[in-house]
């Protein structure tokens, strides 16, 4: 079995500079920003339509549309 591949940068800052956290499997340190952070698998995707593949790559503005929460904004 192979080892997981390692991210290329930090996902706040884009610093290169990361580390393997202590606190562990999956857990990365970021040098520059001194942020933790943690990658993981959550599973697949169930199949999907025509219909719904088309719907998800609709371009929108409205920041309530993404699919993940912003700082700071309630729903």
């Amino acid at each position: 079995m192979s080892e997981r591949a390692a991210p290329f940068y930090c996902p706040y800052c884009g610093d290169e500079d990361l580390r393997p956290s202590e606190a562990g499997h999956g857990a990365w340190d970021c040098v520059s920003c001194r942020r933790a952070f943690r990658l993981g698998f959550l599973g697949l995707l169930a199949p999907r339509s025509a219909d719904t593949h088309a719907h998800a790559h609709a371009h929108t503005d409205d920041p309530h549309d993404s699919p993940y929460p912003a700082e700071g904004m309630d729903r």
